[in-house]
């Protein structure tokens, strides 16, 4: 079976060939390219709760085309292996387990685990124990490293399921225990569809409207609903650090569980039916209860009926209960918002939402806990006597913090910030947390008023990172460090109560980042991990950050990047431009700066860098602005203000020197691949486009699409005019198109490429379809990897460089491995 399909997607992967090269199958790029797919990484890291262990895990970060052909269902919104009741799309997938000890260095290699993929890592609260997920073509099982007896064991040999959580564990806070979600189908046979069980599939409105955007891998049949409850059915057990495994209650399709802070009660959701064909199962109907341990309904707080009628608008919500949690400062409290505008931001009332309470043993009444002039975004919880809760409002992007007593949390607020959500110039940064004495992840407040933020400092010099120290009797912040030039340096974690000491993540242009410990009592820089520059012959590209203005006045920046031995005197190169536009409601907001120009110089195969090996000049995310003028709404002006961009973009690297006007190309992925449409319909500005996994079509996301609210009936014009379908015929440069055949991204369906490319033949404009089998809105198999490589290359080749040098800069296949990502406890 999967021989076939690896044989079909072999035919399939190239749709459409122009005669200047008609390879079949995939292909592979020039040697200096591929090697960026097969680049090692450096680690992803979980450092312990007591800051004492550093957790490397080596990232998993292509897979085989096999990987990817295995069998998956498609069900309410979800893509899962039916073999081993996981989901079979899962992004973060590591091959390897390293232990550093934070003070010694004392490194441990975690050798005795089964072949499969490891994902899923957390540690617990007391810092002793590691757990994690091994998954393996037949089952998903929980997994145990013990910091004590320096040993991995698998904890249970129950089948984890993942397929509706796709988290299927959770630890009690104090640590003494874990809550998993087990497969109890497993391993019984497959439902069988059958010509007799087919019923004509009928659904019908009651004149209630009910605006939903475009999902795909929906429920589409009474067979398809059956197989949602085979293969989403778990069972909660509460196992034990020696794997003693008790069920908790009955089988059910789990939505979410979570454990209260003084381990006593368990937090469940569970879907209900019946179910939907328009919208995925995060909107079914789902029932919240408070369980004991053993699994007896303690309350029931709410049966949430299906959400297919929510109104429109970003800042829209259901109507009843909803976004239920444990306040963490609490042993067991529960939390929840209720909209007092029929779910409707737009309607106008004092406040749009109340907060309830609810505490242990659950038998009183709820207590109105909050009133919230916008809507809720979140609760921050510190102790008794601070938290943080924040509102939020779509219409002007703004978001408000407010530091708040609990126990009385509408008496003296106090505004902690106010700003756009896009404003990242007034982003104070995120707050440092820490376990409680329960064992649950709270804020670090120290001798009651003192709290910590970390951020990354955007300013108009770029990026630099920063430690404050915020009191909340006085409301005002204190800068305690910050990055300094030539290096990008951020704050991991604090290691003492005063802000002294802490564990940083530092790079530079040149040098890899990695863990660092800053002692500023002692102004002394300790270096954790040496994650070595792997591949030094790219050491010479140079960087700059340049800034420039377009016609209306907006300041635009983006990120040159030169071929290593490039002098201006050389004369132009090639450009490659690689943006993706977004909207604001303020020009000096879509205005600000917000990279540093001392970040390591990544060179990884997703985006444009690898082309620089081909002599070409990368000017990576020009910025793109697209900003609501007078009162309107940013899409209004669109087109005008995309090409304006970019025409800006063009003059600065013409002024450098840089480009010839005319060897320009464009470039971009999803939101991005519209934007090329675009600017080749709307614009004389470049040569070719490459546009990946786009949309080209708005009628066919007709209820809103990226930051755009209005539906097609309310905006008609709008939709047309930054359709690029609808003007396909004013496209003159080559466009190629690349997509995943199995895109389950809102509003990318592969049909807008198909769509677009079948407009452009006929019409008789040069273009190229390339669809990739089994691939996602995001491409992982390695054979897909290469060959997009490939084509674009090959693109660029035949358009770009046709007409320059096309001796390539002398560098060695060797290329740049990915940024450290941080992953949070």
């Amino acid at each position: 079976m999967n021989a076939f399909r690896l044989l079909i997607a072999f035919i399939c992967c190239v749709v459409i060939m122009p005669n200047s090269y008609a390879e079949q199958g995939y292909q592979t790029p020039s040697p200096e390219l591929a090697a960026v797919v097969d680049a090692k990484l450096a680690p992803t890291s979980f450092l312990s709760s007591d800051g004492q262990w550093l957790a490397l895990f080596e990232r998993k970060r292509v897979e085989t085309l096999d990987e990817l052909a295995k069998d998956e269902l498609k069900l309410a919104g979800i893509k899962l292996n039916p073999a081993n009741f996981s989901r079979s799309r899962v992004s973060a997938k590591y091959s390897a387990i390293e232990l550093k000890h934070v003070q010694s260095g004392t490194v441990i290699n975690i050798n005795n685990l089964p072949s499969g993929i490891i994902r899923s890592p957390k540690w617990s609260s007391n810092s002793k124990y590691l757990a994690f997920v091994v998954e393996q073509q037949s089952q998903a099982n929980l997994w145990l490293y013990s910091v004590e007896t320096k040993q991995a064991k698998m904890l249970s040999s129950a089948a984890l399921n993942s397929v509706i959580t796709a988290m299927p564990y959770q630890w009690l806070p104090d640590g003494s225990a874990l809550i998993a979600n087990l497969a109890v189908n497993i391993g019984k046979p497959a439902l069988k569809n059958s010509s007799q069980n087919v019923v004509p599939v009928i659904q019908q409105s009651t004149g209630e409207k009910a605006p939903a955007r475009t999902y795909q891998n929906l429920l589409t049949s009474p067979f398809d609903e059956a197989q949602f409850k085979f293969y989403g059915q778990g069972q909660l057990a509460y196992v034990t650090l020696d794997g003693n495994t008790q069920a908790i209650g009955s089988p059910a399709l789990f939505k979410s569980f979570s454990v209260s802070p003084d381990s006593t009660n368990i937090l469940v959701a569970t879907i209900d039916e019946p179910f939907s064909y328009q919208v995925p199962y995060s909107r079914f109907a789902t029932t919240w209860q408070i369980w004991g341990m053993r699994g007896y309904a303690l309350v029931e707080l709410a049966k949430q009926p299906l959400a297919d009628n929510i109104p429109q608008g970003y800042d829209s919500v259901r109507t009843g209960r909803r976004d239920f949690e444990w306040r963490a400062d609490q042993g067991a409290e529960v939390i929840w918002a209720e909209a007092q505008d029929g779910g409707d931001m737009k309607t106008e009332v004092e406040y749009h939402d109340y907060l309830y309470s609810l505490r242990a043993p659950f038998k009183r009444d709820p207590k109105l806990f909050a009133k919230v002039e916008r809507r809720f975004a979140g609760i921050q919880w510190g102790n008794d006597n601070i938290a943080m809760l924040s509102d939020w409002r779509f219409s002007d992007r703004q978001v408000r913090t407010y530091v708040i007593q609990p126990r009385n949390a509408d008496s003296n607020r106090v505004l902690f910030s106010e700003r756009s959500y896009n404003d990242a110039y007034k982003n104070p940064g995120s707050f440092i947390y820490e376990r409680n004495d329960l064992g649950a992840n709270v804020i670090k407040i120290v001798g009651g008023r003192y709290m910590y933020l970390r951020g990354n400092g955007a300013s108009e010099q770029g990026n630099i990172p920063f430690l404050d120290q915020y009191d909340v009797k006085t409301n005002s912040s204190k800068r305690l460090w910050q990055s300094q030039a030539p290096y990008y340096e951020r704050v991991r974690a604090l290691l003492d109560d005063e802000g002294e000491r802490f564990i940083t993540v530092r790079e530079s242009k040149t040098e890899q980042p990695n863990f660092f410990i800053r002692d500023l009592d002692n102004d002394t820089l300790t270096q954790l991990t040496n994650f070595a520059h792997p591949y030094p012959a790219f050491k010479g590209v140079t960087k700059e950050q340049l800034r420039y203005t377009r016609d209306d006045g907006v300041e635009l920046s983006g990120t040159l990047y030169l071929p290593p031995g490039y002098d201006v005197t050389h004369g132009p190169l090639p450009v490659l431009m690689w943006a993706y536009p977004l909207e604001y409601k303020d020009k000096a907001v879509a205005s600000q700066v917000r990279e540093s120009p001392y970040e390591f110089t990544y060179i990884g195969y997703w985006g444009p860098m690898p082309y620089l090996a081909k002599g070409i000049a990368v000017f990576d995310d020009p910025k793109m602005p697209i900003v609501g003028i007078d009162g309107s709404e940013p899409n209004d002006n669109f087109r005008k203000q995309l090409v304006s961009s970019a025409q800006a973009a063009v003059d600065v690297l013409v002024e450098k020197g840089i480009a010839d006007k005319d060897n320009i190309a464009i470039a971009g992925h999803s939101y991005g691949a519209f934007m090329v449409a675009n600017l080749l319909a709307h614009s004389d500005l470049f040569k070719a486009g490459i546009a990946r996994s786009g949309a080209y079509n708005r009628t066919l996301t007709p209820f809103g699409f990226q930051g755009e609210e209005r539906d097609f009936w309310q905006a008609q014009s709008v939709y047309a005019n930054m359709s690029p379908f609808f003007h396909a015929e004013k496209i003159d440069e080559p466009m190629l198109m690349i997509h995943g055949q199995e895109d389950p991204n809102s509003g990318t369906f592969p049909m807008q490429s198909e769509r677009m490319y079948a407009a452009l033949k006929g019409l008789g404009k040069d273009a190229r379809l390339v669809m990739l089998p089994y691939e996602a809105h995001g491409y992982r198999a390695r054979k897909s990897l290469l060959h997009v490589l490939w084509e674009q290359e090959q693109w660029l080749d035949k358009y770009l460089l046709s007409d320059s040098v096309e001796e390539p800069v002398n560098v060695t296949t060797e290329q740049v491995a990915e940024p450290i990502p941080i992953a949070e406890q």
